[in-house]
């Protein structure tokens, strides 16, 4: 592949002694699937921060958590089980997204053994959300898939921004990896897909225990929040009362 001598850089805090690991994209993306699932299982299994990318292509923006600034693009990683997830604190814009992958294919990929890929999609009902669909870049990566009982994606399709952008790379420079397609809730933050997706692909694949209570917990508080505006939303659109007699105008809607 060829070197594009972006501004980016990968900073080590750590190192990994022990069997490479794989690393789980985290990043924010449609109903926040990836982001959702990768914070769960760092906190989970107690990852390290093992680094952090940096580029001038990243947003002109100062993350920070509990009164301690932090870097905007981080790797956590662990050795038992060894796991390496990728995060961003805000959706990382389409021209950060060539800086990136060059960071995980230059300073990462000689670290984890194969990546997994996170793409939320819309799902066409409530029923479908949850549903989740594998495809692969190798023949070890599909047969990995097939053994974890994830349901291979049928037809043509297209995995676009920075996921897309760090599978086209991983799959041009061979190193194995797979996208796991989540169908997600179109228009919220979705914590029953993401705890599908570490339930019934990412726990038989990568071969770890994540407790996902807590997703299901936020699920059904999101379900109560909507429930209670619809119902404050039904009861504002009750017709009022006109005086009898009085002529009406045109409605108003907003």
């Amino acid at each position: 592949m060829s070197q594009e001598n972006l501004a980016v850089s990968f900073d080590r805090y750590t190192e990994l002694r022990a069997e490479p690991p794989t690393l789980i994209e985290g990043l924010p993306g449609h109903g926040l699937v990836a982001a959702i699932a990768a914070d769960l299982i760092m906190r989970q299994l107690e990852l390290d921060h093992h680094g952090s990318v940096v580029s001038e292509e990243f947003p002109p923006v100062a993350s920070f958590r509990d009164g301690r600034f932090r870097d905007l693009v981080r790797v956590y990683a662990g050795e038992d089980p060894p796991v390496m997830t990728l995060h961003s604190d805000v959706a990382l814009p389409n021209r950060a997204s060539r800086a990136l992958a060059q960071c995980v294919l230059e300073d990462l990929a000689q670290e984890f053994r194969r990546a997994v890929f996170l793409a939320g999609a819309p799902a066409e009902s409530e029923a479908a959300i949850g549903e989740v669909y594998g495809v692969a870049t190798t023949d070890a990566m599909e047969t990995a898939l097939d053994d974890a009982g994830v349901t291979l994606a049928d037809g043509a399709g297209l995995v676009g921004g920075v996921t897309g952008t760090l599978v086209e790379h991983c799959y041009r420079a061979e190193v194995p990896a797979t996208v796991l397609i989540v169908k997600a809730n179109p228009y919220l933050p979705d914590p029953a897909a993401a705890r599908s997706v570490i339930e019934n692909a990412l726990e038989p694949l990568v071969g770890f225990d994540i407790d996902t209570t807590e997703l299901e917990a936020q699920s059904d508080q999101i379900k109560r929040q909507l429930e209670q505006i619809a119902r404050q939303y039904r009861q504002s659109a009750q017709p009022a009362v006109e005086p009898e007699g009085e002529p009406t105008g045109p409605a108003m809607y907003q």
